[in-house]
């Protein structure tokens, strides 16, 4: 063999192997123990107006490999969720999953509060909904929402504690405001500005992440 033939068949070796590592890499199945986080909300949770990898779920997934933790985030938002709406629909989400959840991150009642709801509904809503899933001994970490202030003193006040409350009652995680260093900020928005845009989600991700990492641990 020819020295040039005997590099082009090396070469060419070197590329076989770098495609084969490449494509197992892309396509090796999720881990058995990969941890699996189910992120159970609305639009927030969903992706509103993203693509799906610019989604919170996928962000979080990344963000928790980088950081060392293999986990795998089910993406469990459905746009215009009620609190009602995703208390009707736990028990279908759970039975879809392959296996239990090592945490839940329940993500609910901004649109309640859009809405107008009664605090009192949406705090019997969410109350079922944890206490299901720790029923089921799936940790929790509530994330907390605000009350737009133009609804007035008295529903602010009776709508947020909501969160801490169940917290307290449930000995789950909080993390009390999943909009934090988002609100508000037009930069960080879709134009409806409600939504986060996928800088929003890197910031709302940055956030979580130490809540979520102590959960799972």
């Amino acid at each position: 063999m020819t020295p040039k033939a005997f590099a082009y068949g090396r070469a060419r070796r070197l590329l076989q192997a770098a495609l084969l590592a490449l494509f197992t890499f892309v396509a090796a199945p999720a881990s058995a123990a990969d941890r699996l986080i189910l992120a159970f909300g609305d639009s927030l949770t969903a992706g509103y107006g993203l693509a799906p990898a610019q989604a919170f779920p996928n962000r979080l997934e990344a963000a928790l490999r980088a950081a060392g933790v293999p986990a795998r985030v089910h993406n469990g938002g459905v746009s215009g969720d009620t609190s009602a709406a995703g208390r009707a629909r736990l028990a279908w989400v759970l039975r879809g999953l392959k296996a239990k959840p090592d945490l839940a991150i329940v993500e609910l009642g901004a649109n309640d509060m859009l809405r107008g709801l009664k605090p009192a509904e949406t705090r019997a809503n969410l109350d079922a909904i944890v206490a299901e899933l720790t029923r089921r001994r799936i940790p929790v970490l509530i994330a907390g929402m605000r009350a737009a202030p133009n609804l007035g003193r008295g529903y602010v006040a009776a709508f947020e504690p909501i969160f801490p409350a169940l917290a307290r009652k449930y000995d789950a995680r909080l993390y009390p405001f999943f909009l934090t260093g988002v609100a508000g900020n037009r930069a960080l928005l879709q134009g409806d500005g409600m939504h986060p845009n996928p800088r929003g989600v890197a910031v709302i991700v940055r956030g979580i992440l130490p809540t979520v990492r102590a959960a799972l641990r």
